[in-house]
């Protein structure tokens, strides 16, 4: 009897060490070793999160850390994208508004159930006490398009969409008076992207459209915050080199007429030495590899991912 490869990030059980930190006069970063990052903005009469962790149990802990520097109400939640990962916690910042993109919300409707089952699938760790999830999605309550402007006091946060990358809704959190980015996964930072519903062709000019507001600190994704220009600078080329390298490999296979398969096992050899040591490559590749294809092929826009189609895929990749 042949027993079914489990998903490489299956066995990936290890607890990561968290960092809160204050990386701007009103910007402080929760990350925790390459696990999904929660950014911070305590603003004069407020607090912003965006990005919620995935369950209201792991949010609880972004809310006593934030309780050990500011009182001030948490009123405003900001979904960047639409992953389960990033959104399931918020109920427990009890916020007065959710935000999102128009498209966050418009992807939510169309695949926010099944992204769901899919992800707590995938990655079980990543959903510490799933029973705290409350029924049903995580709805923003307020949706904008292209940019919105936040005044938490005197301090300006400003909601933008730069162009599609991670995902077609990505937003990100940008404080134009200290220069702080939150990025959500559009940056990446030693941490493979993961891009099952990426744009590949569009999201190097969305990187280049994030570098050209010259951020001096920024929240990435997963991974340390980057808090001088020159972190910056290397988190943003980090991301870009990978899916540029990614898109540039699936592209030469599909040219050659390669199926899946084998444009899979080349382009997983060819980025291992370069990327291999960054977290969750293993468990990336397959799905990042198989959306890659799907846009150089026959679907520009990302499809569906189900908990059977996650399944059937990795089989056929790494079966």
């Amino acid at each position: 009897m042949s027993t079914v490869k489990k998903f490489a990030s299956q066995a990936d059980l290890e607890e990561k060490k968290v960092t809160f930190s204050q990386i701007s006069e009103h910007a402080w970063a929760y990350t925790a070793e390459g696990d999904p990052n929660t950014g911070i903005i305590i603003g004069d009469d407020a607090v912003l999160v965006a990005d919620t962790q995935a369950t209201p149990a792991m949010a609880a802990d972004v809310v006593r850390r934030i309780r050990e520097v500011t009182d001030k109400p948490i009123k405003y939640v900001v979904l960047t994208h639409y992953h389960a990962v990033r959104v399931l916690g918020a109920a427990a910042y009890q916020p007065e508004q959710i935000l999102a993109s128009q498209d966050t919300y418009d992807l939510i409707v169309e695949r926010g159930e099944q992204d769901k089952a899919s992800e707590i699938g995938r990655f079980p760790r990543l959903f510490q006490n799933v029973e705290s999830v409350p029924p049903g999605m995580t709805w923003p309550t307020m949706t904008f398009t292209g940019k919105m402007t936040l005044w938490l006091g005197k301090l300006e946060v400003q909601l933008l969409q730069l162009g599609r990358g991670h995902t077609k809704g990505d937003t990100v959190v940008w404080l134009p008076q200290e220069r702080t980015l939150l990025s959500g996964d559009l940056v990446e930072f030693d941490a493979t992207p993961y891009a099952g519903d990426a744009y590949f062709k569009d999201w190097p000019q969305t990187l280049d459209n994030l570098a050209a507001l010259k951020p001096a600190a920024l929240v990435p994704g997963r991974g340390a915050a980057l808090t001088t220009p020159e972190q910056v600078a290397q988190g943003l080329a980090g991301t870009r080199g990978f899916i540029a390298d990614v898109y540039a490999s699936v592209q030469e296979g599909v040219k050659a007429g390669k199926d899946l398969n084998a444009v899979y096992k080349d382009t997983y050899a060819r980025l291992k030495p370069k990327y291999g040591q960054w977290v969750i490559f293993d468990h990336c590749m397959p799905f990042d590899v198989t959306r890659c294809y799907d846009e150089a092929t026959q679907y520009p826009d990302p499809r569906i991912w189900t908990a059977e189609r996650d399944t059937q895929m990795w089989q056929t990749l790494e079966g």
